[in-house]
């Protein structure tokens, strides 16, 4: 697939705000800090589409943007920083979770996992979440490039071992670095093969 244009249309806390365009919409999630800025940037091609921050826990907010004016790209909050307070995380979850609960314009969501951390309760409880709950989902590992390739492909493996532990059936799984932009075609084809099948 390729970008043509990929513009800003809103950002907000509440999913009955989101855009009342009947498009497809492909959002992205993950514990924060995992590289989900630098990844939607890669995506796209734009250096600055996405804000990106050392800092975790930049994104507050569901943003929209429209890609190739035919879907949604969406820019979902991170879950899971400590250094936010109590109230703030209880917000954060509630903005996640009635979006995914509740936005039928959702095709899918890219859940972000950092390669080169083991496999993590609270990555885990949330895909079994999504699963209870019938959203479909796939993986995307973020930061391939921060690992050799023996490493980086045995710690995917493990990674999918463990997810073997709750899934008969795996969801799509997607290796990816935004620095080298490994992976850009893989996730942009499996979005424009789904956006196929809706007649997109």
């Amino acid at each position: 697939m390729e970008i043509k244009s990929a513009e800003f249309v809103i950002s907000n806390t509440d999913y009955l705000k989101c855009p009342d365009s009947k498009l497809p919409e492909y959002a992205f999630i993950g514990r924060s800090n995992v590289g989900k800025s630098s990844l939607i940037n890669m995506l796209c091609n734009r250096k600055d589409l996405a804000m990106t921050s050392s800092k975790p826990g930049k994104t507050l907010l569901i943003n929209h943007f429209l890609i190739n004016n035919n879907w949604h790209l969406v820019d979902l909050p991170g879950y899971g920083y400590a250094s936010a307070g109590k109230k703030m995380r209880q917000q954060l979850q509630l903005i996640i979770e009635n979006y995914i609960l509740y936005r039928e314009h959702l095709t899918c969501l890219f859940v972000l996992i950092d390669c080169r951390h083991e496999p993590q309760k609270i990555d885990l409880e949330f895909m079994e979440w999504l699963g209870e709950n019938g959203v479909p989902f796939a993986v995307v590992f973020t930061k391939l490039d921060k690992l050799s390739q023996s490493n980086g492909t045995e710690n995917v493996r493990i990674y999918k071992e463990k997810l073997s532990e709750q899934w008969e059936e795996l969801p799509p799984v997607f290796l990816t670095s935004s620095e080298k932009r490994i992976g850009r075609d893989e996730v942009l084809g499996y979005i424009a093969e789904i956006n196929k099948r809706l007649k997109v």
